[in-house]
């Protein structure tokens, strides 16, 4: 057992006399600042050599800057983690000048709770700031629900959402984020087809890389997932680009028999609506005419009944009205005396011919009023030679 000088006994046993140990500390610190040893019962001579130094000042004046050693600033948008004899406390220190006991009673890890950390998968940029990348087949080669391969390139940025998870419940962030990446992406790649990913991407995952990260409690939050290259492995990749293009031109061709049957089934369809539009105008048409000559039949039959030879000779002169209406006629008149030639198409298109500068004339004479056809002189003789022939028949 070490024995301090002025440690006196009694019977062996009791406490050192205080006064006497502070005194012996005293002449020792003396001594190393060139005092030297002095007897105790010796007074000091002021005008000595030796100079003493008052002690407790300077043990004041220790702890003094030990207290100060325990001021700390947090900075905006971070956290100060207490620990006291490497427990950890129960607070945290919110951004601003704080204080704790100095070390080794108590210790402050002050963590960055908004800065991104951005975590990269199946790729690692070049560290030189350029732009190429090394890839990292084993973390970007995936499997496929129709059990192919596909080459998955894909970035993480996250930050933190607690201090004491972040610092206390994991080893490595980074590794943990990685873990509960991979996780989430083979789930949703392992339920999907190669074809589906190519064309349409990948489905969100930071919900579920979240839930991961929040059962293990790791203090991690998720910002962002972004798919930076979803391919094939380039073993395949020329295969693929095949496949792509004859999917490419089979979806053109598609496309191309789809317009056309847009453009020609409503022509087809306006087509076919409008012959049955003219075919019912067409049914109506006939049956209606057909009507009105059963009818215009039923009243010659009533007046035949009554009248046949009156009758008769009437349909008779309705029939060659018919004829004669649609070829030349010429009129050969034997009964007058003298020959009487009447080139009557001839006639018919004169006037015809005469007809509207004589409506224009008469109109010009007189616009209010809108005379008729003018009568030829000849026409009219041969109407007249008609009704004589007419009467003598009768």
């Amino acid at each position: 057992m070490i024995k301090f000088p002025g440690w006196r006994a009694q019977n062996n046993e009791g406490p050192p006399d205080l006064d006497q140990v502070m005194r012996d500390i005293s002449q020792k610190i003396n001594a190393l600042f060139g005092g030297g040893n002095k007897p105790n019962n010796q007074p000091r001579n002021s005008g000595g050599g030796g100079m003493s130094l008052p002690i407790l000042p300077i043990l004041v004046a220790i702890f003094l800057i030990w207290l100060a050693t325990g001021f700390y600033l947090v900075d905006s948008g971070s956290k100060g983690v207490v620990q006291r004899f490497g427990k950890m406390a129960d607070e945290t220190t919110e951004p601003g000048p704080r204080w704790h006991f100095p070390y080794p009673i108590e210790s402050v890890t002050v963590v960055n709770m908004e800065q991104v950390r951005r975590l990269e998968v199946g790729y690692r940029t070049n560290g030189d700031g350029g732009s190429g990348k090394t890839k990292q087949p084993h973390e970007a080669l995936m499997l496929t629900a129709d059990e192919n391969i596909i080459d998955l390139q894909f970035a993480v940025q996250y930050n933190l959402n607690n201090a004491k998870n972040y610092l206390f419940n994991n080893r490595s962030t980074d590794d943990a984020v990685m873990s509960a990446a991979e996780s989430a992406i083979r789930e949703v790649v392992g339920k999907n087809k190669l074809d589906d990913l190519l064309q349409k991407g990948l489905a969100d995952t930071s919900q579920r890389m979240q839930t991961i990260l929040d059962n293990y409690k790791t203090g991690v939050h998720i910002i962002s997932v972004s798919l930076q290259s979803a391919q094939p492995p380039e073993q395949v990749q020329e295969a693929f680009e095949d496949v792509n293009r004859a999917n490419q031109d089979n979806q053109r061709q598609v496309n191309e028999g789809q317009a056309y049957a847009n453009d020609v089934i409503p022509k087809s369809r306006g087509k076919a609506s409008r012959l049955l539009a003219e075919a019912a105008g067409y049914k109506l048409k006939i049956e209606s005419e057909a009507k009105g000559n059963a009818s215009r039949f039923d009243q010659i039959l009533a007046q035949y009944n009554n009248a046949p030879e009156v009758t008769r000779q009437r349909l008779y002169l309705d029939a060659q009205e018919q004829i004669l209406s649609s070829v030349s006629k010429v009129v050969v008149d034997q009964k007058a005396g003298s020959m009487l030639y009447l080139p009557i198409d001839k006639l018919m298109n004169s006037n015809a011919a005469n007809a509207p500068q004589q409506s224009q004339s008469l109109q010009s004479l007189n616009p209010q009023v809108v005379p008729e056809a003018a009568v030829d002189p000849a026409v009219d003789r041969t109407r007249d030679a008609f009704r004589s022939r007419d009467r003598e028949s009768r």
